[in-house]
């Protein structure tokens, strides 16, 4: 493939990610954490703007965040009860 992106050819992919973002993707990857602690995790961690792309593209968990946030402990009344 070939790039001919200036933000590319200076360190950084077609989206700003760059290179180091690419080798802690592989290091986050390599611990096989539940894909949605990872999308839960990046939605504590986002901007705003990104913030409003990741809870449209997945509303369901943005909104089970947002319930888990704001319950004692992040436990909802729907979980089971704890060992």
């Amino acid at each position: 493939m070939r790039w001919t992106s200036r933000r590319h050819r200076q360190g950084q992919g077609r989206c700003g990610v760059s290179f180091y973002d690419y080798k802690k993707g592989q290091e986050i990857a390599a611990q096989d954490h539940p894909f949605y602690a990872l999308i839960q995790a990046a939605m504590r961690q986002a901007d705003n703007s990104n913030l409003a792309k990741l809870g449209a593209e997945w509303p369901a968990v943005f909104d089970e965040l947002q319930a888990r946030y704001h319950a004692p402990g992040g436990r909802l009344e729907s979980d089971p009860p704890a060992e």
